[in-house]
């Protein structure tokens, strides 16, 4: 009888593990399905703004505008992806965010590069970490879970490389006045030396780097042929392409993301 009931007993426990593993796994595969949209949500984001941003415009006095208009062409898509972070909190109660922030740092880290792509070219700036988690709240402005410091830097490493195509696509088109490829080689230079000083506190940062690296010799390969070829390019040539990064519409463009 007491070999019986210790037999159930063992039962019971295997049962119970059971229970726990398979609670575990199907949490773990709808963080994962979560993860998969917002990456496909902010794939979507680049997408449209090297779209609406790359189009050609004859009317220089707009293009300032038009950068921001069309960054709030995004702004639906932003809505959709904060609706799947509210989600994924629902997942992660306490301290269940870090047993599974694993299955969702990819999703993370390509918002960050939407998110950061976005900034840039409506602030010519890189959005700050505070800024970043600010954007992860739910309707009642609570925080959906942390932004971990490591998923922020790898998604913002990621914007040099979506700057080296903006970069490339705008001269490419010849139309468009809406970056200075001289300003932002400055800019990834910068960011390729702040990066470089984390290398051996983030976990594969030091490939991203090395993307970073060719980026930046892109960048700077074709500022370097506006320079020389300024008579061809003149819209691209350093100085002329009247954008006012202290302006008073950027200023109240940056009120937007608080």
């Amino acid at each position: 009888m007491v070999a019986l009931m210790e037999k159930q007993e063992i039962i019971n426990t295997f049962d119970a593990m059971r229970v726990q593993f398979d609670e575990n796994n199907d949490r773990k595969e709808r963080l994962i399905k979560l993860s998969r949209e917002v990456t496909t949500i902010s794939k979507k984001i680049i997408f449209l703004l090297h779209r609406v941003l790359t189009d050609n415009s004859s009317q220089e006095e707009e293009n300032k505008k038009k950068r921001s208009d069309g960054v709030r062409k995004a702004d639906p898509l932003f809505a959709d992806i904060r609706k799947l972070f509210t989600a994924m909190g629902q997942e992660m109660q306490g301290d269940q965010f870090w047993r599974y922030v694993r299955s969702i740092s990819p999703g993370l880290q390509e918002y960050m590069e939407a998110l950061s792509f976005a900034y840039y070219l409506e602030h010519h700036a890189l959005i700050s970490y505070q800024k970043a988690q600010d954007t992860i709240k739910r309707e009642d402005g609570t925080i959906c879970f942390p932004l971990p410091l490591s998923d922020y830097v790898l998604g913002v490493s990621d914007l040099t490389g979506e700057l080296m195509r903006f970069v490339i696509t705008s001269i490419g088109r010849r139309g468009e006045e809406g970056i200075d490829p001289l300003a932002v080689a400055v800019f990834v230079r910068n960011c390729k030396a702040d990066l470089e000083a984390l290398v051996p506190h983030v976990r594969d940062l030091q490939k991203k780097v090395d993307v970073t690296v060719q980026s930046l010799l892109k960048i700077e390969s074709a500022a370097y042929g506006i320079a020389v070829r300024g008579a061809e390019y003149a819209q691209f040539h350093h100085g002329s392409s009247g954008l006012d990064f202290g302006s008073g519409e950027d200023r109240e463009a940056e009120d937007r993301w608080h």
